[in-house]
């Protein structure tokens, strides 16, 4: 588990907030940041007119070893369904349309973000 101290840490979020800005100046609004369940977190849930979008946001360096956005697979995005749903059955919302996004963003130190934007970038069966 990082720590508020750990550089990947703090890597992670400055690129959450790079992604955040990003998607609020697409026209996006915010729901949630950070949002913890008892199966796991939600980095950013936005609204995208009626539609609830959940993103995953994945910050690196450099591209080095691989894209950001490589690291969410199966396993990861089974565990996103699983937190989306804890999120809309916590609101009451009956069966809102959803999507998931992907954000990789590559901050190298000293240079302007590069931000890769996936919408709906993945379709987790439902089980």
């Amino acid at each position: 588990m990082a720590t508020t101290d750990d550089p990947r840490h703090e890597l992670g979020r400055a690129g959450e907030r790079v992604a955040e800005q990003y998607l609020r100046k697409q026209g996006l609004k915010t729901l949630a940041r950070h949002f913890n369940t008892p199966v796991g977190e939600l980095d950013l849930v936005m609204r995208d007119g009626d539609t609830i979008v959940f993103v995953e946001v994945k910050t690196r360096r450099d591209r080095k070893h691989a894209e950001p956005e490589d690291a969410v697979h199966g396993a990861k995005q089974r565990r996103l369904l699983r937190a989306a749903q804890w999120f809309i059955h916590a609101r009451r919302w009956d069966d809102p349309p959803c999507r998931f996004d992907v954000i990789g963003v590559i901050m190298p130190a000293g240079a302007s973000p590069d931000i890769k934007h996936s919408p709906d970038a993945f379709h987790p069966r439902r089980r």
